[in-house]
């Protein structure tokens, strides 16, 4: 496939690109390039190959659910360096 000036025009202004003459010129070679590389996977017979859903082959390990002892809220703030009452302070973010 070849891409042409106006497609690359096209391109630009949806992508919010900007490019001077020997810019859109060279883009337009490497676009074509890539296009025609693309193809030619079109070419591969994929007939027995599974799809990938996932580029790693690990797989998560995942424990149990379990509910376990926690803080109390006294504890929790007892090294907070301001509280008040039952929360942290903390300094103000937005206006």
């Amino acid at each position: 496939m070849k891409i042409d000036v106006n497609t690359l025009k096209k391109i630009a202004h949806l992508a919010r690109l900007e490019f001077d003459e020997q810019g859109a010129e060279k883009m337009t070679q490497d676009m074509t390039q890539i296009l025609d590389w693309v193809e030619k996977l079109n070419e591969v017979d994929t007939t027995d190959v599974a799809p990938i859903t996932t580029m790693s082959s690990e797989e998560n390990v995942l424990r149990e659910d379990v509910v376990g002892s926690h803080l109390s809220h006294e504890r929790g703030l007892k090294n907070a360096p301001q509280r008040d009452s039952d929360y942290f302070r903390v300094p103000k973010v937005l206006e």
